[in-house]
């Protein structure tokens, strides 16, 4: 942020915070938390702050402005790891306490309060920014606000259910809470959930103009519209708690995921009396940080901080992304990187995938971006290229052209001498070992996988794949990049199917071999769903792709003892390829599933859960012996991002354990005498 012409009066410093009085008499109260290269709101952040705001009480400045002093973000949040040791509600209801009186502080000083926001405004980081009068926020894109707290199995707790309903009316601040999703600064200005948004360089500037306006009574702070009003009223509540539950029940089942239904009932109570569902607020958030979903959801958000840090950054500086092959794969890889502000060549001899790719780029720049000129901008760094002239500038070179072994080793022949000496080469193979494709090359230890997951847009996680001639320092090059294009990188060992399709090709086996026995497609995909599982197995495997899923099918059945059910080669020699045909093991309209009623009648197997899942958990734990992943927290987070495992179980070891090893084992005994060989016990259930 650039600095206007404001000179420190004063300054004093506590350990994770600074207050610098300026020569308009306005306390700038800096966050910027020891030994952490975030912030966060730890019980001491929270403790201090309760006293600078008595001190500020006591000589009160024209005006406050709460500032991160960190480049990287305004405030992200609470302190989940004090979450981790919490045993008693009396515990976790001090710890929730001690956030709202800081909050309540804050916004009962009598001069105006600011909060000044860039990057990340998070959770108690928006909690502590609606606490104060004024918003200012930064509006570049990157800038990101919300309440994500559903996401880790609690609600807002320090006054954000409380506060935000009524700065911008229920549907909007409920459906941001209800969801967690985080929005842009402009969309926040629209909403009324900050006041103004500004480039980085005018941001200190607003902030004293809105400052001093406000000390002179010339500013009044946001008021809600009418209708905005009406939301919160006892009637409205009424009715919009109806809608909302009944959404919420299409999304999210209340024994697994409790908390969402919590608020839409805290709210629909309580709204009319703001002091007592700040107590309400507590004492739910104080319950629900001791529950399972909670303490699952915690553990799935560790996983993934270990995940970010597994890609240090600094290792690899890539401006310039050259992709072979514009398939759907290859072009959504390249749009991608271009999203997250790289240069990108992308290689096909078919210009009619190139012209696909270009108007696939524009439909998702056109919905993140918003703005024309950062969608032009976005555009200019894709750059069809039917020549491959990118190859010798490119920092980054990803093959994803089809599986073939012959084709994809002949094409490193001929680019490996075009590229740069430091340049990663990665290839998207989902299937064919690195050792056997890096033979073409004169040095296969720069041969590295990077593994995409469909849609890439939307698919988290990233497979980076190492054969045992992988340069180990190319493959922590490769993690670096994942993170640099907002990615989650998993390191996997080459093998057959790597983690992800590994684990989850048995579990759609099974689905498609109860369908063949004559279960209802509907049936199955609905015992999934009760389980936890984001979509049914039949439903997956028609999105997927019925063709893929028997060609990754046949590998695996080369490689390991994989038998494939004769109905899904059936429904491939029919052309019943799934969603993109049209007609899979579902029909499809306009791409959505038609849905044939129930048999009346008929009873489903009682052990369809079982069968899918213990196929699941009986891959994962043969993955874990043969070090495809270095440790059971890694597979937990591969199999949550890279197939949507229920989050609120923790992943499926963590599942197995918390459950109970011996109970399961049994289960899977059972199982093979039913059904046979298949469900044979891997030898690493033993040492589970």
């Amino acid at each position: 942020m650039s600095e206007p012409d404001i000179h420190s009066q004063m300054q004093t410093t506590y350990k994770h915070w600074r207050i610098e009085r300026d020569d308009h008499a306005i306390a700038w109260l800096y966050i910027d938390k020891a030994d952490s290269t975030a912030n966060v709101l730890s019980s001491e952040v929270l403790d201090e702050l309760n006293d600078i705001l008595e001190t500020l009480t006591d000589a009160l400045p024209r005006g406050v402005i709460v500032l991160s002093g960190k480049s990287n973000g305004f405030i992200a949040g609470a302190d989940v790891k004090e979450f981790v040791p919490l045993k008693e509600v009396a515990d976790s209801l001090a710890l929730i306490r001690r956030g709202q009186r800081a909050m309540n502080r804050l916004a009962d000083l009598k001069c105006p309060t600011l909060a000044l926001i860039h990057g990340f405004c998070l959770g108690g980081g928006m909690e502590l920014a609606l606490a104060c009068r004024y918003r200012v926020a930064d509006e570049d894109p990157r800038t990101r606000l919300g309440l994500p707290e559903i996401k880790l199995g609690i609600h807002p707790g320090f006054g954000g259910t409380v506060r935000l309903p009524p700065l911008i009316g229920a549907p909007a601040a409920m459906d941001l809470m209800l969801t967690g999703k985080t929005i842009d600064a402009r969309t926040a200005r629209k909403l009324g959930m900050i006041d103004y948004a500004v480039p980085a360089r005018h941001l200190k500037r607003a902030a004293v103009s809105v400052i001093m306006r406000a000390a002179a009574s010339s500013l009044a702070p946001h008021r809600p519209t009418l209708i905005q009003s009406l939301t919160n009223t006892g009637l409205a509540r009424n009715i919009l708690a109806r809608v909302m539950r009944h959404r919420l029940a299409e999304k999210a089942n209340e024994a697994h995921y409790p908390a969402p239904y919590a608020l839409i009932n805290l709210w629909a109570k309580h709204a009319h009396d703001p002091v007592k569902m700040m107590e309400e607020e507590a004492l739910s958030v104080a319950h629900f940080v001791l529950g399972k979903t909670a303490h699952n959801l915690v553990r799935v958000f560790f996983l993934q901080e270990r995940l970010k840090a597994l890609g240090k950054k600094d290792l690899i500086s890539p401006q310039h992304v050259h992709v072979i092959g514009a398939g759907v794969m290859g072009g959504d890889i390249a749009i991608w990187c271009a999203l997250q502000g790289m240069r990108v060549t992308v290689q096909d001899t078919r210009h009619d995938a190139l012209a696909k790719v270009i108007k696939r780029a524009y439909g998702l720049f056109k919905k993140r971006f918003k703005q024309p000129r950062l969608i032009q901008a976005a555009l200019d760094r894709l750059i069809p290229d039917d020549k491959g002239v990118g190859v010798s500038h490119a920092d980054v070179v990803i093959e994803a052209i089809f599986e073939d072994i012959t084709a994809k080793q002949a094409l490193y022949r001929e680019i490996e001498p075009k590229m740069k000496a430091d340049a990663l080469l990665a290839t998207n193979t989902s299937s064919i070992p690195l050792d056997v494709l890096s033979e073409s090359l004169a040095k296969p230890g720069r041969l590295v996988g990077i593994h995409f997951f469909n849609p890439v847009a939307q698919m988290q996680l990233v497979e980076v794949v190492s054969s045992p001639l992988t340069d180990p320092a190319v493959a922590r090059q490769a993690a670096a990049f994942v993170r640099h294009i907002d990615r989650l990188p998993l390191p996997v060992k080459s093998s057959p199917g790597f983690l992800v399709n590994r684990v989850l090709m048995p579990y759609l086996l099974e689905a498609v071999a109860m369908e063949w026995e004559g279960v209802p497609a509907a049936i199955i995909d609905k015992a999934a769903l009760d389980f936890g599982m984001p979509m049914g197995p039949i439903r997956l495997a028609d999105t997927v792709g019925l063709d893929i899923c028997l060609s990754v099918a046949d590998i695996l059945s080369q490689r390991l003892d994989v038998d494939v059910p004769p109905r899904l080669r059936e429904l491939v020699n029919a052309g019943r390829l799934g969603v993109k045909s049209g007609q899979g093991f579902y029909t499809y309209h306009n791409g959505k599933p038609q849905i044939p009623h129930g048999r009346p009648g008929y009873t489903p197997p009682a052990d369809i859960v079982e069968r899918l899942m213990l196929r699941l958990l009986n891959e994962a734990a043969a993955c874990l012996r043969e070090g495809v992943v270095a440790d059971a927290d890694l597979l937990d987070a591969g199999i949550i991002f890279g197939t949507g495992f229920a989050p609120f179980r923790g992943g499926p070891i963590n599942y197995v354990q918390e459950g109970g090893v011996e109970t399961q084992l049994r289960k899977l005994h059972e199982l093979e005498q039913h059904y046979g060989k298949r469900f044979v016990a891997d030898a690493e259930w033993a040492e589970l």
